[in-house]
């Protein structure tokens, strides 16, 4: 699982090994049913994931217990609530796994040693950071202004590999549609 990790900074900002020996520490490996609950919305938060394998999502359960997806979190993709993880409060939402899945744990002492590493690690730490605030305002603006298709589209650019993998149930929660509004919407853009 250390060369998953090595893999995904090798682009970002190399590891010396005594970097990702460190950071390994600060991880657990572990493998995730399919439909296990890594997070429970409202109780403590404890972990956030690196995914090697798989796919994650994160997601919220209404007051009349209809789920909302967030996000998802396929291979090299990260998720948490960092606010739950580093506050030690109740998580805002869950994570699930949506299919078996490999991922790396992390908890408020990785996130913490991660940026004393050095200037560069707390520069990309804040880079993360700010994709993740950025794609998260253009997913609520999305999902309060734009047509069902323009954000059915912008989940293929997003997730180009999950559209064949996730169950349409899943990819219409995320969208904030019916499964069966999905099917036309598939439909419409099939026939070009």
């Amino acid at each position: 699982m250390h060369e998953a990790l090595r893999s995904y900074f090798q682009d970002k900002l190399p590891l010396t090994d005594a970097q990702l020996e460190e950071l390994s520490s600060l991880l657990m490996p572990r493998h995730l049913k399919k439909h296990e609950l890594l997070e429970r919305q409202g109780e403590p938060g404890r972990f956030g994931a690196f995914v090697v394998r798989g796919c994650l999502r994160g997601f919220v359960t209404d007051a009349r217990q209809k789920e909302h997806i967030l996000q998802f979190a396929p291979e090299n993709w990260w998720i948490s609530d960092q606010h739950g993880i580093l506050k030690h409060t109740p998580a805002l939402f869950s994570i699930e796994a949506v299919e078996d899945s490999d991922v790396l744990l992390f908890g408020a002492s990785f996130l913490q040693q991660f940026q004393r590493l050095g200037p560069e690690f707390q520069e990309l730490f804040h880079g993360l950071l700010q994709n993740s605030i950025t794609a998260m305002q253009r997913r609520l603006i999305g999902v309060l202004s734009a047509p069902a298709e323009v954000r059915y589209l912008d989940f293929l650019q997003l997730y180009p590999t999950l559209a064949r993998r996730l169950p349409q149930r899943l990819i219409a929660a995320y969208l904030g549609i019916t499964p069966e509004s999905l099917s036309r919407i598939r439909g419409v853009l099939a026939r070009g």
